[in-house]
């Protein structure tokens, strides 16, 4: 039990040894904040971390898809930021400086002052304030945060979505410069490949249909159907480009794999790409191993293939309205919400271990 001034957070600190810990609160000063957390969304990586899947180095709280409230906020913080004590927000995963070449272009998952190496869930424990993730009761907001306010009509669980949603609209619409008209396929029926679908549409796509493997992706991709995919495809049983062009008549303009640990997935997206199409790259492999891959075929159809890691703030701005608009059934995701006793169990069935479906929205509420 955390006493005043005290906040309890899970650390994870090795494989599946993810243990609650007591941290003291920050004094929070001018520049910088306390954010009291109400939920965090589970990614992919966090699973893959726990389980070892994506090694880690030190103990860390993880936890990067974080909404709630500001407790408390410097003058010169509530200033930049635009906001003050009692304000829901959403945190970005990247922080800013707001003035090296990268970041004043955008790229601030790029900056040069921060990166990759200080991502929120993502920073050792040993750095102080230690409260630099999610899974726990409150989260320090550091001088160069990047955060949105949420609108009044989300609640805190729905509104992590942010982050996933955020990616798909800069994955599946910005990067590849998805336009009216477009085809568009995308591989992968988790929820990144759910918002990239709700990306293309919202970009004017003619046509989308959504890819998945197996009997564990069934009700995932007819929970796509759900969300406007206008054809759904078991790449276990039938061939994606074939039942792409059988359905419309022609293959796709853009490509969004957000597939992870699905090697074969590059050679798929390269034969459903059209001649001159965009293939965007943003789930990871886990292997070098490029089964059905033929690199000739790039230089044959001339496509474009393009990696996207990340999402920034203009994406994160669009999910948050998308999201408020109530034009997607978001809020009837298959989810699972855990407390800091019960995410070890959540995090496992994402990771699928046991018999079970695991959900496609995962979420801690501390």
């Amino acid at each position: 039990m955390a006493k005043k001034n005290e906040a309890r957070a899970l650390v994870l600190d090795g494989v599946k040894n993810l243990q609650q810990q007591v941290f003291s609160l920050p004094e929070i000063k001018d520049e910088d904040a306390l954010l009291r957390v109400e939920a965090c969304g589970l990614c992919g990586t966090d699973h893959e971390q726990y389980t070892g899947h994506l090694p880690t180095r030190f103990a860390f709280i993880p936890g990067h898809e974080a909404v709630g409230v500001i407790e408390e906020i410097g003058s010169a913080a509530a200033e930049r930021w635009g906001v003050q004590v009692g304000d829901r927000v959403a945190i970005e995963v990247f922080q800013s400086c707001r003035t090296c070449d990268f970041c004043r272009r955008g790229e601030y998952n790029r900056c040069e002052s921060h990166g990759i190496q200080d991502m929120y869930g993502g920073v050792a424990i040993s750095q102080a304030p230690s409260l630099w993730g999610g899974y726990a009761e409150y989260q320090y907001l550091a001088p160069d945060t990047m955060l949105h306010k949420v609108p009044e009509n989300l609640d805190p669980v729905l509104a992590t979505i942010f982050n996933p949603l955020g990616a798909g609209v800069r994955w599946g619409a910005t990067v590849p410069g998805t336009k009216e008209g477009d085809v568009v396929a995308v591989l992968g029926p988790g929820i990144r490949g759910i918002s990239a679908l709700v990306a293309a549409k919202e970009a004017g796509a003619a046509f989308v249909m959504v890819t998945g493997y197996g009997p564990n992706d069934a009700p995932r991709l007819e929970t796509a159907k759900n969300f406007g995919a206008d054809l759904v495809v078991d790449v276990a049983v039938d061939n994606p480009g074939v039942a792409l062009n059988g359905a419309t008549g022609v293959l796709a303009d853009v490509v969004v794999d957000v597939t992870a640990k699905a090697p074969a997935a590059l050679g798929q997206a390269i034969g459903i790409a059209r001649p001159g199409g965009v293939i965007v790259m943003a789930g990871t492999r886990g292997s070098g191993e490029t089964p059905g891959f033929w690199p000739d075929m790039i230089v044959y159809k001339e496509l474009h293939i393009v990696g996207a890691l990340g999402v920034d703030a203009p994406a994160y701005k669009k999910a948050l309205e998308i999201l408020s608009s109530g034009a997607y059934p978001f809020a009837d995701l298959r989810r699972e919400v855990a407390d800091l006793d019960t995410t070890s169990i959540l995090l496992g069935k994402m990771a699928g271990e046991g018999s079970e479906a695991p959900p496609i929205h995962g979420v801690l509420t501390p």
